[in-house]
């Protein structure tokens, strides 16, 4: 029986690896085209908004709403050299990836670490914690104390999640290492951060403090803003993927755990397409401009949780997993369930209730 098991898992790995091995092919051309309108045009619209500042505040932070489109798609090319997969080459996508990390702010090295973590262990119930969203289950989170579950809460609202999140995990989580990170990661860190105070301290030495706030400072937050809805939201879906680490499996992780975000087309394009996330994480070596043409040519494919806009705002309610029932859940629901679960019903401390 285990081997019969053992050769199915083979040959359904085999026709999955099969389906999407033509687009996992890298073009220079195409890279070169998404380098222009990303990265390039990025410095270019921060120039125009450096040598418009003094002058036209209001107009360089109009300026800041495209600009950070720019960005954000600047931070999917990096995204996708930390991955291997924008440019034929490791060479070509590690110099690419560093560069355009400095321009997001992230260590190259470090952040691709964190991430293939991130690829390996989505929709893991055993392996949670590493460059996801922390998800906890109605059981764990009733398993707290009152200042657990209040610490759970915040971390969870819109304001913490969407304004503070971006700050932190763009601007200031980076710039901190551990003694559990390898040497490379660390080394990672310390090198961007060099380059860091040497890029930013040089901008602010021309143009002043304060103009490189004012024009650094909108853009950022805005796309750091969006970075993180998506990111959050292709996870966090009422029937996402969980399962156990002895019941988990990679591909189903992938088509069933990453939504197909549709985005109206403008919201795609500044996205670089990251809304395919199934496809994204079926086979990250899968390019950003070759996702769409994947998702489209691929019957693996056909069959992949969808969700709108409108859909994956709402998804923002969901705060908890319910293993049992095979979904994440809102506080409501949630409750419901510990009343008709008595296992889940959460032991009070005298200091307080579960909030």
């Amino acid at each position: 029986m285990a081997d019969s098991t053992q050769a199915n898992d083979s040959k359904a790995r085999l026709y999955w690896r099969d389906s999407v091995a033509s687009f996992e092919r890298a073009s220079v051309p195409r890279a070169i085209l998404g380098l222009l309108t990303s990265a390039v045009a990025y410095v270019a619209l921060m120039v125009v908004m450096y040598l418009l500042v003094d002058d036209h505040t209001w107009l360089v932070l109009a300026l800041s709403i495209p600009t950070s489109g720019f960005l954000l798609r600047t931070f999917i090319v990096f995204h996708d050299c930390t991955h291997g997969s924008f440019l034929p080459t490791k060479r070509e996508n590690r110099w690419v990836g560093r560069i355009t990390g400095l321009l997001v702010f992230q260590p190259y090295a470090n952040w691709a670490h964190n991430h293939a973590v991130h690829h390996g262990t989505s929709g893991d119930l055993d392996r949670r914690g590493q460059g996801d969203v922390e998800t906890l289950t109605v059981a764990e989170y009733y398993s707290r104390d009152w200042k657990g579950r209040l610490a759970y809460r915040l971390f969870r609202s819109p304001g913490i999640l969407f304004i503070v999140g971006p700050l932190w995990s763009l601007m200031f989580g980076p710039r901190f290492w551990n003694k559990n990170m390898r040497t490379r990661q660390i080394h990672s860190v310390w090198l961007t951060n060099v380059a860091l105070v040497i890029l930013i301290g040089a901008t602010m030495a021309v143009v002043g403090p304060v103009d490189w706030l004012l024009v650094q400072m909108p853009a950022a937050l805005m796309a750091g803003v969006y970075g993180v809805f998506l990111f959050y939201v292709q996870h966090q879906f009422e029937d996402a993927y969980w399962e156990t680490g002895e019941g988990w499996d990679y591909a189903d992780a992938a088509l069933k755990g990453s939504s197909y975000l549709k985005l109206p087309k403008v919201l795609q394009y500044f996205s670089g397409n990251i809304g395919l996330h199934h496809v994204h994480h079926l086979s990250a070596k899968i390019p950003n401009y070759n996702l769409q043409r994947a998702h489209d040519e691929s019957p693996i494919f056909a069959d992949v949780p969808i969700l709108t806009f409108a859909e994956a705002v709402g998804a923002l309610r969901l705060k908890l997993i319910d293993p049992d029932g095979g979904r994440l859940v809102t506080w409501t629901e949630a409750r419901e369930l510990v009343g008709t679960r008595p296992a889940l019903k959460p032991k009070l401390s005298p200091e307080g209730s579960a909030p």
